[in-house]
């Protein structure tokens, strides 16, 4: 059965920050995810996933200056000091959090800097990232994003994505495949998951267009649950989305996944 990951910056937004464990605990969830964990301090975080027996699955390197529109830095050139800096903050949280997976935002360029050597600067980093991670047993994650929600942004199709992961070349560098992103930028979600199935480290979900549930909108989320299932995926999938009208009414669609696979609750085992 697949296991789903509450995304708590998008989910439970009624409560405070570190009041959303306990919410998605009492909703059933096992996992949960988030952006970025920094302006908590590691230990308070941890505090909560211990008392709500919840494994953090995923959070986002430092992105840069959020509030300015930087998101992330890897494919930014002249920032590679800046860059490891944050990959040593994500792995101090990474190790008090025990998270094992973490996602490096490519960033968006600024006018006049040019394709290849932003390309050059994001496999560099990388590179980089991937070595810091391998040494503490952890895996670094890209992920193709659409050029609706965040303009300019580096990565934004799978095969940029595999291409990419081939010319790192580390063995801890694996997909972020988010198929609200996926959708709008590429669609034929099926066929791509079969294409890159091999690369996945992590799965993302929400409904297209407007970004609610997943069983709201155009993709048939319930077809794309069994081809994970049929592929062996046994990995988190991220609830990454802004629920319609309060977070516990709206998992609905997951009670149905559960009863399905005979399974009591709302949230994810």
């Amino acid at each position: 059965m697949l296991r789903f990951a509450a995304n708590l910056s998008f989910m439970y937004q009624e409560l405070p920050f570190l009041d959303r464990f306990a919410a998605a605990a009492a909703d059933g969830f096992t996992g949960v995810e988030y952006l970025f964990p920094y302006d908590v301090p590691a230990e308070e975080i941890a505090a909560r996933l211990r008392a709500h027996r919840l494994e953090q699955v995923l959070f986002n390197l430092p992105p840069g200056d959020w509030r300015a529109g930087e998101r992330g830095l890897a494919c930014l050139p002249g920032r590679a000091a800046e860059f490891a800096a944050g990959v040593d903050l994500a792995l101090r949280y990474a190790e008090i959090l025990d998270t094992r997976r973490l996602h490096v935002m490519a960033g968006i360029p600024q006018s006049g800097m040019d394709e290849p050597t932003c390309r050059a600067s994001y496999v560099n980093n990388l590179r980089l990232a991937c070595a810091r991670l391998a040494d503490a047993g952890r895996t670094a994650l890209i992920e193709p994003i659409n050029t609706r929600d965040m303009p300019g942004y580096f990565l934004n199709r799978q095969q940029d994505a595999q291409t990419i992961i081939a010319t790192v070349g580390a063995a801890n560098l694996r997909l972020q495949m988010d198929f609200y992103h996926l959708q709008i930028a590429e669609g034929d979600l099926s066929v791509n998951l079969r294409r890159y199935r091999h690369l996945l480290g992590h799965v993302q979900i929400a409904g297209v267009p407007d970004r609610h549930e997943p069983d709201d909108g155009e993709v048939n989320f319930s077809h794309l649950f069994d081809l994970l299932e049929a592929s062996g995926y046994d990995g988190w999938i991220g609830c990454e989305y802004r629920p319609r009208a309060g977070t516990s009414a709206g998992l609905d669609w997951l009670r149905v996944y559960r009863e399905r696979h005979g399974a009591a609750g709302a949230g994810a085992a």
